[in-house]
């Protein structure tokens, strides 16, 4: 959730067999607009992700191709969100008979499915697939293994943070995607490189996942501290601070009743616009869900409200 961004043109080659072509979308979420990826040196390219289906898109890679002197082999889908699957449809009305991937597509969509593991190639590019649940529970990110460098879908962006579905399975996708750079040394000087499905190119892909995954562990500690009564600028009177009391056994919750999820949102996200607070708050419903599972808060009333569980105490954090 970036509030500002640097540009990006339409086009620009980032490898010798790497072009990225923007989807013509720009907006709040999608940052620059939908990265996708024409991939190879040869006569036929893969593609990966076909933007929302915008006809500046469909154009732009029309054109890249016939500079290229190229057709698609095959286009890959990072996951099943409409500003990555929009341009299907387009895609093949232009490229009769391209054969679309996607991990678990829906029946009678026509795409063949992406297995865990699944390699594929072309001149200057060898592909393997790899299933990284979180954002989507379809969500599959592509390692090259001639340039040590990630597509790294809506896992990871290059700017700002991204949004998720499942945090554990996120967390574990990330932990996942860390694992798959080669170190220099070991990649013949590569640089380990992420190429994010928004947003510029990452140079140190490992070094932005570890960001990422400290991140996500900051956005708990802080869920904790709200509902412990902290807020977290150290000096341990966040209730205080908020004229708020703590509850009769001492646990301090912040709130008596315990905290809605949007008076979290309120608290941790001071510094994120209020336009921004509601893809926040599903977020902080993920975070309160995991803590849920692992015993340390517990939903009151009729499960609007949040507080630590009871015994948790002080402990919890």
């Amino acid at each position: 959730m970036a509030t500002q961004i640097p540009s990006l043109p339409e086009t620009e080659r980032l490898a010798p067999a790497c072009i990225r072509i923007l989807g013509g979308n720009p907006g709040k979420f999608t940052l620059q607009g939908t990265n996708t990826y024409l991939l190879g040196t040869g006569p036929s390219r893969i593609l990966i992700d076909t933007g929302e289906g915008r006809p500046s898109w469909l154009a732009t890679l029309r054109r890249v191709l016939s500079e290229e002197r190229a057709s698609l082999a095959c286009a890959l889908v990072t996951h099943r969100h409409h500003d990555h699957t929009g341009g299907i449809a387009d895609l093949l009305r232009a490229w009769p008979g391209t054969a679309v991937h996607k991990h678990r597509p829906e029946p009678g969509a026509g795409l063949l499915d992406i297995a865990d593991g699944q390699r594929f190639s072309a001149d200057g590019v060898t592909l393997t697939a790899v299933h990284t649940p979180g954002h989507t529970e379809d969500h599959m990110v592509f390692f090259w293994e001639e340039e040590n460098a990630l597509f790294t879908g809506d896992n990871v962006l290059g700017h700002g943070t991204s949004v998720f579905e499942d945090l554990g399975l996120y967390v574990a996708s990330l932990e996942r995607m860390r694992g798959l750079f080669s170190p220099p040394e070991k990649a013949g000087s590569k640089e380990p490189v992420a190429y994010p499905g928004h947003g510029a190119v990452v140079s140190d892909g490992p070094g932005k996942i570890d960001e990422y995954i400290r991140h996500r562990a900051q956005r708990e500690m802080q869920v904790l501290q709200a509902l412990r009564g902290d807020d977290g600028d150290g000096d341990g009177d966040g209730d205080r601070d908020r004229g708020k009391v703590r509850d009769e056994d001492g646990k301090g919750n912040g709130h008596s009743d315990g905290w809605t999820v949007m008076e979290l949102v309120r608290s941790i996200y001071r510094d994120v616009p209020e336009s921004l607070h509601p893809a926040a708050a599903g977020g902080v419903v993920q975070i309160l869900q995991k803590l849920q599972r692992e015993g340390k808060v517990e939903a009151v009333g009729s499960g609007e409200r949040w507080r630590l569980a009871w015994g948790s105490g002080r402990s919890a954090l």
